[in-house]
């Protein structure tokens, strides 16, 4: 069957690991496997495994004993929820009972195929090689990302825990400033690399005395993700006349129809408004965050560049605008997974006492008491927020700040010090590193406090310099 011939489309990042801390986890479990020959056979005791650790769940033929299992809890110091680990026979009934009819390249129909689809992203950034009747390989960089990820089985209960959450930063960086739109791993004619393409346009904007110097508006990303070329002088001129002409309040249907009919020339037109507008641009900013030189502003309506972080921004644009095309699949995985030092160097950006609390007042000026109980409580529930800013931060990052601003809010008088690394707003960009406490309050020379929080039950543990722990 002759392939089909690759067009232009939007750029949607797979929402197979959507969830950063998932990729790491799964990552974790297929390092077991790291130098052994990859066949279908043992693509399917991979998914067994994965399966049995609750990382991808199959919904038909559920049984009571394993629908407790995986709803059952486990508090963990420092980790997140556990679930029980599912036995062998379980595992053997969901594999049975939920055959899939998924087809990838190279992999037979059904589980082999499934593998593929849930690693394909993981391999296309330079994380994990693999082919059928070849070693599953990983990359230097793949390792520290699997390894970013601790997995331990007490009493059947599967902990998850991430020690070093520094490093999904330094990956996602790495790899992002190098990621390709049309390389040999998707068959598309679109010719740029989005962060490189994002990062320069923002840098236009900006220049650009007739603008506010906050970046892009959010509803100005689907022309990045529909934009054929790296030409971001041209994309930036058409945002200039996007805005003379509708300024910062277009419909979606005047942005659609640039999209569709004037970039695409009415090539792609099966899509709902929402996928485009919402779903795809929120994929989209949700990735380029991982890298830390993004920054959220106006309460969520533009994204600028991070300026903590205009060094290796510069960095960036300077060594990895001009790049090499690839005709196979294993020299762009070459690429993509070697290692800039000068990217991964993890060098947190150290901003003073003063600094902190003037953030943290600005934040819990914006955020009153109700809205960061109100989040709190929807951290609490697993619910989905509907805060514009708040949305694009991953609940374990989210709770860390949360938290920050609930203990300013409520002891004004406190010196505030949280230890995650933050944007120029005072956005966290990942959990506090290891090493250190998550969050320092201080009263006064003689009095303070370290705030571990953790994402069991959303249960915040402060301990007090004399050793005893205190709920709340």
């Amino acid at each position: 069957m002759a392939k089909s011939q690759p067009k232009y489309k939007p750029l949607l990042f797979t929402t197979t690991m959507r969830n950063p801390m998932r990729m790491k986890a799964l990552l974790n479990v297929l390092k077991q496997y790291n130098g052994q020959l990859l066949t279908d056979g043992l693509s399917i005791e991979i998914m067994g495994v994965i399966i049995s650790y609750g990382l991808y769940r199959p919904t038909k033929a559920v049984t009571n004993s394993i629908e407790e299992k995986w709803g059952a809890k486990k508090i963990s110091e420092k980790s997140q929820i556990g679930i029980k680990v599912l036995d062998q026979q379980e595992i053997r009934h969901l594999l049975i009972h939920n055959p899939q009819k998924h087809k990838e390249a190279g992999f037979k129909r059904g589980w082999p195929s499934r593998f593929a689809t849930i690693f394909d992203f993981a391999k296309e950034l330079g994380f994990i090689y693999y082919e059928v009747g070849a070693l599953i390989e990983f990359s230097s960089i793949g390792l520290r990302l699997a390894d970013s990820v601790e997995i331990n089985i007490d009493n059947d209960f599967i902990i998850y825990s991430e020690p070093n959450p520094e490093v999904e930063q330094q990956a996602f960086r790495n790899t992002l400033a190098k990621s390709q739109r049309c390389n040999p791993f998707v068959r598309v004619l679109n010719e740029n690399v989005p962060l490189i393409l994002l990062l320069d346009v923002i840098k236009k904007i900006n220049n650009d005395d007739n603008y506010n110097n906050v970046g892009i508006a959010i509803h100005e990303i689907p022309l990045i993700l529909f934009w054929k070329n790296n030409d971001s002088e041209e994309l930036y001129q058409r945002i200039k006349l996007l805005r003379k002409q509708y300024g910062y309040s277009p419909t979606w249907e005047i942005i659609i129809d640039i999209c569709i009919n004037e970039i695409m020339g009415g090539e792609y037109k099966e899509f709902e408004p929402k996928t485009i507008m919402l779903d795809y641009t929120d994929e989209f900013i949700r990735k380029m965050r991982l890298t830390g030189l993004i920054s959220i502003r106006g309460g969520g309506r533009f994204i600028d560049i991070n300026y903590n972080e205009l060094e290796k921004v510069n960095y960036i644009l300077e060594n990895y605008s001009d790049y090499p095309k690839f005709i196979t699949g294993r020299e762009y995985f070459n690429y993509m997974s070697e290692v800039d030092e000068n990217l991964i160097s993890f060098t947190a950006i150290e901003t003073t006492i003063e600094q902190n609390n003037s953030l943290l007042n600005r934040w819990t000026n914006i955020y009153n008491w109700e809205k960061i109980k109100a989040e709190l409580n929807i951290l609490n529930r697993k619910g989905i927020t509907k805060d514009d800013t708040l949305k694009y931060l991953a609940n374990p990052i989210r709770l860390e700040f949360l938290t920050s601003l609930a203990i300013k809010s409520k002891f004004p008088h406190i010196t505030v010090i949280p230890n995650y690394p933050c944007d120029d707003e005072g956005i966290p960009t990942s959990t506090a590193g290891g090493g250190r406490g998550d969050i320092e309050c201080i009263e006064d020379e003689s009095n303070g406090i370290l705030v571990e929080v953790t994402m069991s039950e959303v249960e915040i543990r402060l301990l007090w310099k004399f050793g005893q722990f205190l709920d709340i």
